[in-house]
């Protein structure tokens, strides 16, 4: 899979948008990775709205946890916005389309970024608090993170024009220079995590394989785009292909890990709570009177 194709420049030196019907699905790396990207982001949100249905008569059912509802409503916006941003792909060649670009790519990173602080925030925080006070703290915290980092990029962006939002081409130093503080505090903290799993303060966390399994899923994927940006920084062309690598498995695969990880298991036990709700109801009517004749 070609992920680290740039494509065609003119005179100038710019990327020349990719013309043709097809032009949307080639984007500026290719038709494999756009391909790559869309499919599995089509393919979740099309499960979201197959679930609709039951998932809302789940949580409306009245023991969901006020977390996990505003969990599943940010899942819904943030799987939409990353949906657009996989099949305007090829905005990334196309000048007149660079601040509409830059926005979409800003909202949509912002806004898996929040779902990823969230989840570590409200996990960390135990079982000792109520819904209510789980909810305000972990957006607090996932807000004030989420809030730095756009501020930051939206300094760089709009305010020095990085083409911090272009992975066609490996850019400027100091684009790369942002990905490289932003990755490395990221695997920090899932390596931080890891290691107290492994340390005595791991009673501190969940006891949930899934969420361990999660955090070491994370810390690899991290870590290999910190590899890829700084192999980048340094001139190595394998690094675009290993930071486009890691770009496809993050918006194809992060969401639907995310769902499995946290919304899962919660969505099967309330299955179990409705059918039992359902059993009392009938029998209460009668319906099973027959059975003991």
């Amino acid at each position: 899979m070609a992920l680290a194709v740039s494509p065609d420049t003119n005179s100038s030196g710019t990327a020349s948008p990719p013309s043709g019907p097809m032009s949307w699905v080639s984007g500026c790396h290719g038709t494999w990775y756009s391909l790559a990207v869309i499919l599995p982001s089509l393919a979740f949100v099309g499960f979201l709205a197959w679930q609709a249905r039951r998932s809302f008569r789940r949580l409306s059912y009245g023991r969901s946890h006020v977390v996990v509802v505003a969990y599943y409503a940010l899942l819904w916006a943030v799987a939409i916005l990353n949906l657009l941003w996989c099949f305007l792909q090829v905005w990334q060649c196309m000048p007149e389309r660079a601040f509409s670009w830059n926005v979409l790519s800003l909202f949509t990173k912002s806004g898996m970024l929040f779902l990823e602080v969230s989840l570590i925030a409200f996990l960390l925080q135990g079982n000792e608090t109520t819904g209510y006070e789980s909810l305000a703290r972990t957006f607090v915290i996932s807000g004030a993170v989420v809030s730095a980092d756009v501020l930051l990029k939206t300094i760089y962006v709009f305010g020095f024009a990085v083409p911090l939002f272009i992975d066609a081409d490996q850019g400027t130093g100091g684009k790369w220079g942002l990905w490289i503080l932003h990755k490395l505090v990221l695997t920090g903290v899932y390596g931080v995590i890891v290691f107290m799993y492994h340390s005595r303060w791991r009673d501190r966390l969940p006891a949930k394989p899934a969420y361990y399994h999660y955090v070491c899923a994370m810390l690899a994927l991290n870590g290999l785009s910190l590899f890829g940006c700084f192999f980048v920084a340094c001139g190595a062309g394998f690094g675009l292909w290993l930071y486009n690598l890691t770009t496809v498995c993050y918006h194809s695969l992060y969401l639907p890990l995310l769902y499995v990880t946290f919304l899962a298991d919660f969505f099967q036990e309330e299955d179990m709570l409705l059918e039992n709700v359902y059993y009392s109801e009938m029998k209460d009517a009668g319906f099973f009177d027959g059975d003991w004749d």
